[in-house]
């Protein structure tokens, strides 16, 4: 049985509700032969051996379901939690502050025009490094600031630049805080896994955030972005704990769920999966651990 379930991984979703599947027919098929067998026999002999298999049968099922809910529902050592879109939100529109600087520059587009662009830009791919954030990542944004507003302004840059540095651009989500301190007041190690620049540091300092995590990896620290496993097996490394023993949460398909999953984590999808950090909370103080399926 063992070998069935670590032949399994845990990725491969349809094989494991085909294997519970099989499970239930089986056990369906089983009590529907002995009933017949027991209406045909109808002995005190028969009665008797019926009663000794049915507790064999009982004590195998039950060794099943137990190596089966072993296996489903993981015993998880750490929380792993995307930055931007996850734990933090803009508390403004990038749009707004974009205009805001801009109109001292003489920044005339509009808003849909401003976020157009914006897309357009963030969109392309970056030809100046292997990844989009270095250090500070000074060199993207200012391309990111100049494609959206089409005003190449060192001065302008800076300012924008300088705001996104600072804790008023931010806000954290509702509950988090809270959640997140019952988590690791259960012993469960917490660390920030996010595809920032290194100002991420400082925003999390000035939020009063950092002390609710063990670990703060930023892509920029550790050359690699989501959804490379590199920098999952990093937070890892750094929480001195097993892949399987993680649970990853993020707001992006690719980068959280698909990333967390091949460096040999489980996954749950922000805004699907979970909804607030109350709910992880619950989730993972309850044992409702089932890797994320929302891409069934």
């Amino acid at each position: 049985m063992f070998a069935i379930f670590s032949a399994i991984k845990q990725s491969d979703k349809h094989s494991v509700v085909g294997f519970a599947r099989r499970v239930v027919t089986e056990h369906q098929f089983q009590h529907r032969t002995s009933a017949a067998w027991q209406r045909s026999m109808g002995t005190a002999s028969a009665q008797q051996k019926h009663t000794e298999e049915s507790d064999r049968r009982v004590a195998v099922a039950s060794s099943s379901r137990m190596q089966l809910s072993e296996f489903l529902q993981p015993t998880f050592q750490a929380l792993l939690v995307d930055a931007a879109g996850t734990l933090l939100n803009p508390s403004e529109s990038m749009t707004d502050v974009y205009l805001r600087y801009g109109k001292r520059y003489g920044l005339s587009l509009t808003p849909r025009e401003i976020l157009r662009r914006y897309r357009v830009a963030y969109s392309t791919p970056w030809a100046q490094s292997s990844i989009r954030y270095v250090d500070d990542g000074r060199p993207f944004w200012r391309f990111i600031v100049k494609e959206s507003t089409g005003i190449e302004n060192e001065e302008m840059f800076e300012e924008i630049y300088e705001y996104y540095s600072r804790a008023e651009a931010w806000v954290v989500a509702p509950g988090a805080e809270k959640a997140l301190r019952k988590i690791r007041q259960s012993g469960i190690k917490t660390a920030i896994v996010s595809n920032f620049d290194s100002r991420l540091h400082r925003i999390m300092q000035e939020m009063g955030l950092k002390d609710l995590f063990d670990a703060i990896i930023v892509s920029a620290d550790v050359s690699a972005e989501k959804p490379n496993p590199v920098i999952f097996m990093k937070a890892c490394e750094v929480l001195r704990v097993s892949p399987e023993n993680v649970i990853h949460v993020g707001d992006d398909r690719r980068n959280d769920l698909f990333g967390a999953r091949d460096a040999g984590c489980f996954a749950w999808l922000w805004g699907d999966d979970v909804l607030s950090f109350d709910h992880v909370q619950k989730r993972l103080e309850t044992g409702n651990l089932f890797d994320s399926l929302s891409d069934l």
